[in-house]
């Protein structure tokens, strides 16, 4: 019986231990969980409880076309961010009112935000005016503050609007070049962390610890701000003149491959873009010139005939009898003028456009080598611009090709083109044969200006002779002469040219009646290309379908400032004809400046709005011949407030933040040169000026006293 108890006894203890061990071990169990797997998340949760961090956005790199002038930039304003745990209940009215009347914002939003006291910082408004921002830093109340915010802007608005894109609020690159080379732009985050005790108020003598932002990166266009504000210019009156739905355009330096300018109408302000409404934004912010595919209409003759030349399948004495329509493969193919042209050669072709006369050199050339050709120059291929949305085009495949969609062909129907790729195409015709791929990204360079990558054409490839070139240019002439494109001819200059018009298909495809696309292409000056000018409209109205009417007035606008610009002569000019020496107009008023031009004789072009000189071309010392124009370029008052001279303050002995709220307030930005408590220095030094937006570089140190506290304390 004794050793029964004895044995029940001993099992009690060992149950009892065994019990005692698991508990043990789950306690241990938990106490790892806690310090080992949520130790971060223990650290986060009691440091959101003693101090509060306000992140300062980072200064998005700015773009800039080819000379340096700035498209788009960002620029400094304050966001409101409340301390719900500052808040004292008695106040708590009285704050909601203030801000109330002061943002517009609906007072039950505000005491909502602000009666979330699990929070130390909950953000109310972003991007407020500079009125709105002395009106918050009046109230002097600890549960509310401002912090630094990033705005992007526009200088010029409704300009290169859909290549450059346009950010979210937040500073997200959304739509083109902003959202394409978003990674390179947006630069890195930095923060304010501020010691505070439970209810949110700063401790005395609290640390502070400033995070400085990193700037993005800088982008440089190959874009020229003056030959594209020729082209803004000269479609926004296209499409008042024609009533035209939508017209695309682009520039290129044919020599390089260079885009010079890039415009679709129409186009909207990219500091205000409609985002209240998805459909018109998604419309409005689609880059036509390279998504927009469509049938060119007979202008792709042009290639037809330069395929045709380089095989030998016609040479240059080439003559066809037009007698307006002939059959092939069972379909009879028409040509655009009643009765047919007669017996043409091949200036008269191009002169007229005439559809079979393109449609008879594609058969002669036959299926093989004109799609050899459609490949060289481009089409059915992407440029590989660096642009979201580029479109290919479409090509029917060789295999199924039968002599009457060669035909077609010929003519520019049964394919479809993107703008951009018809004035790659036609800048490879007229510069000698060279397929020379497009770009539009120059270089990329830091903050500093220091050059991190440039640019360059991707494929250079040589696919017509010098003979061939010459020849297709002699005709472009001479269409522009006597011909189609006579109505893009400018006195004193010899350019070449092509005006075509397509019919437009409905989604069955189906003709649409009296519903076309008109389209130009041409050359300046045609004996030696430097430009070249692609236009496309698309459903001008009324009697204007035609290129000749609808596109090529409108290049012709762009030459006629675009060639004094580039300082290309006209045959009329006399070398012993002396220009005028470009005086400085920056930063007078237009009014002033305008007397200043017209007292040397001094023609000139107003783009922008508002009454400052910002820019001008040329530059200072500069001659502008007496056939070219000065370009003034003018901002708006209030934007002139971002260029303002400030007296840089005293900042020694101050605390980081009260550096920080201080160059604030002046519209400066600080750089940290080092960690400390205590401005120690500054530079540029105190009493100097400096523009709004500017950096001062601060040195910070731990005064003695502070050392031998963190001393004692250590011991």
């Amino acid at each position: 019986m004794a050793s029964t108890d004895a044995l029940q006894r001993k099992r009690l203890r060992f149950l009892l231990s065994l019990f005692i061990a698991v508990i043990l071990l789950l306690v241990v169990f938990r106490l790892g969980y806690w310090m080992i797997v949520k130790s971060q998340w223990l650290k986060d949760k009691a440091s959101s409880q003693w101090v509060r961090e306000l992140p300062i956005e980072p200064q998005r790199g700015n773009i800039e076309d080819r000379n340096g002038n700035i498209l788009a930039a960002s620029v400094t304003s304050d966001t409101v961010v409340l301390h719900p745990k500052a808040i004292k209940e008695e106040e708590l009215e009285d704050l909601v009112n203030a801000l109330n009347e002061i943002l517009g914002i609906d007072k039950d939003i505000i005491e909502k935000k602000a009666k979330k006291t699990n929070y130390s910082v909950v953000w109310l408004k972003r991007q407020i005016t500079q009125e709105q921002s002395q009106q918050i830093k009046e109230l002097d109340s600890g549960g509310v503050s401002l912090t630094e915010d990033k705005k992007r802007y526009y200088p010029l608005g409704s300009f290169l609007t859909q290549v450059l894109g346009f950010t979210s609020v937040d500073g997200e690159g959304l739509e083109g070049i902003e959202s394409r080379f978003d990674n390179i732009l947006h630069g890195t985050p930095g923060s304010i962390v501020t010691e505070t005790d439970r209810d949110g108020q700063t401790l005395p003598g609290a640390v502070e610890e400033y995070t400085d932002p990193i700037e993005g990166n800088n982008l440089k266009l190959t874009i020229d701000l003056a030959i594209q504000s020729y082209m803004e210019k000269a479609l926004k009156q296209c499409i008042e003149d024609t009533g035209a739905k939508s017209a695309s355009a682009v520039a290129l330096d044919c020599n390089t491959g260079e885009i010079l300018a890039m415009s679709n109408k129409p186009d909207f302000d990219n500091n205000e873009p409609p985002r209240y409404d998805m459909d018109l934004l998604r419309e409005l912010t689609t880059n036509n010139a390279i998504t927009h595919a469509y049938e060119p209409g007979n202008i792709f003759g042009v290639f037809a005939a330069a395929a045709a030349l380089e095989t030998g399948a016609i040479f240059e004495g080439y003559s066809f009898d037009c007698e307006g329509d002939f059959t092939t493969h069972g379909s009879e193919i028409y040509c655009w003028e009643d009765g047919g042209h007669g017996l043409v050669n091949l200036t008269e072709a191009f002169k007229n456009g005439c559809n079979l006369t393109f449609a008879d050199i594609a058969l002669k050339t036959g299926t093989n080598q004109i799609y050899d050709y459609i490949y060289k120059f481009g089409f059915g291929q992407k440029s590989e611009i660096k642009l979201y949305g580029e479109s290919q085009g479409d090509i029917l495949s060789p295999k199924y090709v039968e002599s009457d969609d060669l035909a077609e062909i010929g003519y520019g129907q049964g394919i479809s083109v993107t703008t951009l790729q018809m004035a790659a195409a036609f800048s490879a015709v007229v510069n000698g044969g060279n397929y020379i791929s497009p770009y539009i990204v120059k270089e990329i360079t830091t903050p500093e200006g220091e050059l991190l990558e440039s640019f360059n054409a991707q494929k250079y490839e040589q696919i017509l002779s010098y003979t061939t070139s010459d020849i297709i240019c002699d005709l472009l002439k001479a269409s522009v002469q006597n011909g189609n494109g006579i109505t893009a001819s400018i006195y004193g200059y010899d350019i070449g040219g092509f005006a075509g018009s397509a019919k437009k298909y409905d989604s069955n495809g189906i003709i649409i009646e009296d519903s076309h696309i008109a389209t130009f292409a041409v050359a300046a000056p045609i004996d030696k290309p430097r430009i070249v000018i692609y236009i496309m409209v698309e459903e001008p109205e009324g009697d204007v379908g035609f290129g000749s009417y609808a596109a090529a007035p409108y290049a012709k606008m762009i030459l006629e400032e675009a060639l004094p610009y580039m300082s290309i002569m006209s045959d009329s000019d006399s070398s012993s004809v002396s220009g005028h020496e470009m005086p400085d107009i920056l930063d007078l008023s237009l009014g002033d400046a305008k007397s200043v031009l017209n007292e040397r004789g001094i023609d000139y072009v107003v783009e922008g709005s508002g009454n400052v000189v910002v820019a001008q071309y040329p530059d200072v010392g500069e001659v502008v011949n007496p056939y070219s124009k000065a370009l003034i370029l003018l901002e708006d008052e209030d934007d002139q407030d971002l260029k303002k001279k400030v007296e840089i303050p005293d900042l020694e002995g101050l605390t980081s933040i009260e550096a920080y709220k201080k160059l604030e307030e002046l519209g400066l930005k600080i750089k940290v040169k080092s960690i400390g408590s205590t401005v120690y220095s500054q530079y540029p030094m105190y009493g100097d000026e400096a523009y709004m937006g500017d950096v001062i570089e601060v040195t910070f140190y731990y005064p003695p006293e502070e050392e031998n506290d963190e001393t004692e304390q250590g011991d």
